[in-house]
């Protein structure tokens, strides 16, 4: 925070009442003339004692939906001429001349004009309240500027800090960037056909939507404005009549719609608006209905863009779907982990499903035990907790394996040991290529092969499930996890 912060206006302080309120008569709207002048005036003073020549767009937005000044909206919101690739030119982080700058205050004192902080980072903030309050922030006292300003007529009080002052919505929350986890997932989601639009908001109440494919994801890419948030979002729907009755009684939407022609038309309306835009619907080839109220309607995932070194600066934050919660949360793991979470369910191919922290884990089978088991039912159940080891950490799908066994003692070590020992034990299984014999007394015991060339009878005629065995353990592979057993060798 800079430590000389100034408010100032074209309001005396003399003519206030006990309370604070303004009694005098000067106008809340610009005069577009001397006193809009002297405000520019007082802006390039203190930029030319706090030594800035450029200033930085942040925060970006153009007009609101709804005009609760007295000033006529401004045409182009005053950016007309300002910046030459037009209104997407005006996105945070952009860098402008000094010149360009104070036209850019000239538009917010307009008040219905865009908006944006102005900043230098470390030497000074520009800030445009209502009503025509000014707030300008340095790293040095500009003791030569304040007083060109009161020259020019206006007024300036020291504060603490501009109420305009950036603060997060949550500063809890992780922003997700656009990095190359969120690219890798764009185009994962969109090879399974679960989302093909992409919004790219550039300035508040501004945004462009791109259909994409397979083909084109790197060239919509390729054309983002700088540090726009973007939101994924499912397919339009195809039947415009379903969309068309989705509108609600009351309230603002924005609606999307494609033309034949392939061309994407956003616009944010309320109910009284919605008869005009039916009309247009008509010839569309697909459309929906957005809810503009927080919670409501959300797309599958978000993100911000970072800048060109990786690093991102965007302070603006987009809302958290679950998907981008469970990214968060993602980011807190790495394989090796060891999470405690409670078993939700069993699936009938066998999968178990663990919440850990409000994200699902899976186990497969192979993970449960070391131990040979016919059902993960013989091992875990519905609401059991469990301790397990993160295996793998997977961002693009948001999927995270883990192993039961790994945080149990490994069997294979003390079973190689037993190489050479003779043992007797039921037949498991008989399969083409021999028998299963169990070589420990318990359930879930280990089992080995009798290989065939190893019997003196040929399976499955001569030997049946449950018949006993006395065998040699010949070799334990503790990679691949098998038991050579050997029947003719049990008398050596």
């Amino acid at each position: 925070m800079l430590p000389y912060v100034h408010q100032v206006t074209k309001y005396d302080p003399a003519d206030r009442d006990q309370h604070g309120h303004y009694t005098g008569t000067e106008d809340t709207t610009s005069d577009h003339g001397p006193i809009e002048a002297a405000y520019l005036q007082a802006v390039l003073a203190f930029a030319e004692d706090s030594g800035v020549d450029r200033l930085a767009v942040r925060e970006p937005q153009l007009a609101a939906f709804a005009h609760f000044g007295l000033e006529p909206p401004v045409d182009g919101y005053g950016l007309a001429s300002l910046f030459p690739t037009g209104p997407a030119g005006f996105h945070d982080g952009a860098l402008v001349p000094i010149g360009i700058g104070l036209e850019l205050v000239r538009a917010m004192l307009r008040d219905n004009g865009a908006w944006c902080r102005l900043e230098a980072e470390g030497q000074l903030t520009v800030h445009v309240g209502w009503d025509q309050y000014l707030y300008l922030a340095s790293s040095r006292p500009c003791e030569a500027a304040l007083t060109r300003t009161r020259a020019l007529g206006l007024f300036t009080q020291r504060l603490d800090a501009s109420p305009y002052d950036f603060a997060p919505e949550d500063p809890a929350h992780v922003q997700r960037p656009a990095d190359a986890d969120f690219w890798a997932r764009l185009g994962w989601t969109v090879s399974a056909h679960r989302a093909t639009f992409l919004r790219e908001t550039f300035a508040l109440n501004a945004s462009r939507w791109h259909r994409l494919s397979r083909d084109n994801i790197e060239a919509v890419r390729a054309r983002l404005t700088p540090r726009a948030q973007l939101s994924v979002w499912p397919d339009l729907l195809t039947d415009v009549g379903t969309a068309v009755a989705a509108l609600p009684g009351e309230g603002l939407v924005e609606i999307v719609w494609e033309k034949e022609d392939g061309q994407i038309t956003s616009t944010v309306m309320d109910e009284t608006q919605f008869e005009d835009v039916t009309s247009q619907l008509a010839g569309a080839r697909a459309a929906a209905v957005i809810s503009m109220y927080a919670g409501e309607d959300l797309p599958l995932f978000t993100a911000v863009l970072p800048d060109s070194d990786g690093v991102l600066r965007a302070r603006w934050q987009t809302e958290p779907t679950p998907s981008d919660r469970d990214w968060a949360f993602l980011r807190t793991l790495r394989p090796g982990q060891v999470v405690t979470g409670t078993v939700t369910s069993i699936a009938s191919f066998g999968v178990t499903f663990v919440d850990i922290g409000g994200f699902t884990a899976m186990i497969n089978i192979p993970e449960l035990s070391w131990r040979p088991i016919n059902h993960p039912s013989d091992v875990v159940s519905v609401g059991q907790e469990v301790t397990a080891e993160v295996l793998d950490v997977d961002v693009v799908r948001q999927r995270v394996p883990l192993s039961l066994r790994a945080v149990q003692e490994d069997p294979w070590p003390q079973l190689a040991q037993r190489i050479g020992e003779v043992v007797t034990g039921p037949v498991t299984k008989v399969v083409p290529f021999g028998v299963l014999v169990r070589i420990e007394d318990r359930e879930d015991g280990f089992e080995g092969l009798v290989h065939t060339d190893e019997l003196d009878q040929s399976p499955p005629d001569a030997i049946a499930v449950g018949d006993a065995l006395t065998v040699k353990i010949m070799d334990v592979d503790r990679v691949r996890h098998r038991i050579a057993l050997s029947p003719r060798q049990a008398d050596r």
